[in-house]
């Protein structure tokens, strides 16, 4: 089966190649496709035109003819359908899955994280595809209460985010020194800061390492060694590209803080005592917080909820 993987892929996030990984490897069966930001290889095509620059590229022109020729279409994890930061991004997906549609192919809503929303048109976006899908799964309580107060006809499983899966193998933690993990966001704000200065002074750790999970966003770089210097205790920022970096560098810590979903989720899988700060009440960061259950009960629901969706 050919298929079209989309996702928030190629913008330098960890987190979201670490998803990408995750679905070119459990699911090797499947011939993917992989819509990207930066494609790379014949198996990657652009993303759709969202703007004039990407318009007169004309990379989409390989894109249409992906849709064109494949099965179906997977969005593969991620918090696509939330407008937390932009309303465009609601926009965006919604755009890719119209596509989709028009073209009569099955849409598969896998692992995602759906809002929290600030504004009528994001949730109205998400809604109008989560209505048209031919499968769908979520990654946390939040999104599934969401999505049951759309009262969709379609059944909507809940499961949890399949790279936790991927990292709990790698618990091998050598250090014997206190060393304390930070890892912000490029947009943390001072509630972040002063959450980990109190930490930091409470827990009097040997080494401080503030861990950039986006280190091409100058934003967050520039946070990390404006954090860093406020310490003095000997600090550092390191910066990690993908996800066998970051679980390094957690398995040298005895405690970490987090304003990174995967951040949080990679300490979680490590058992390495974690706080994590949610962005807002709701949000991705606080179903961590809040989850219950056993996460390899959700995540098999969550493969067999798509399994099943492509076979039949």
């Amino acid at each position: 089966m050919k298929c079209l993987l989309v996702g928030n892929f190629g913008v330098g996030n960890l987190g979201d190649e670490a998803l990408k990984d995750y679905f070119l490897q459990e699911f090797s069966t499947v011939d993917w496709t992989v819509v990207s930001a930066d494609p790379q290889g014949e198996k990657e095509v652009a993303r759709l035109p969202g703007g004039v620059r990407s318009l007169l590229k004309l990379q989409w022109f390989k894109t249409l003819f992906a849709y064109r020729s494949c099965d179906a279409i997977v969005f593969g994890g991620g918090s696509l359908f939330t407008d937390t930061e932009s309303v465009f991004a609601c926009i965006l997906w919604w755009f890719h899955a119209q596509l989709g549609f028009a073209l009569g192919k099955d849409v598969h809503l896998a692992f995602q994280g759906v809002g929290p929303f600030k504004t009528r048109l994001g949730n109205r976006l998400a809604r109008e595809v989560f209505t048209k899908a031919r499968s769908i799964s979520v990654r946390d309580s939040f999104s599934y209460n969401r999505v049951g107060e759309w009262g969709l006809s379609q059944k909507c499983v809940q499961t949890f985010d399949p790279v936790y899966s991927f990292v709990e193998s790698q618990n091998v933690a050598t250090s014997t020194k206190k060393v304390f993990i930070v890892i912000p966001r490029k947009n943390s704000t001072d509630k972040f800061t002063k959450k980990t200065q109190e930490l930091v002074s409470s827990m009097a750790p040997e080494e401080i390492r503030i861990i950039s999970m986006q280190p091409d966003k100058k934003s967050e770089v520039e946070y990390c060694q404006k954090l860093a210097s406020t310490f003095d205790i000997p600090s550092s920022v390191q910066k990690v590209s993908t996800l066998n970096e970051l679980v390094q560098q957690i398995n040298l810590g005895s405690f970490v803080i987090s304003q990174r979903y995967h951040g949080a989720l990679v300490a979680l899988a490590l058992n390495t005592q974690v706080t994590i700060i949610p962005q807002r009440d709701e949000d991705k960061l606080s179903s961590l917080c809040q989850f219950e259950g056993d996460m390899h009960k959700f995540i098999h629901a969550g493969e067999a909820c798509l399994r099943n969706a492509l076979e039949n």
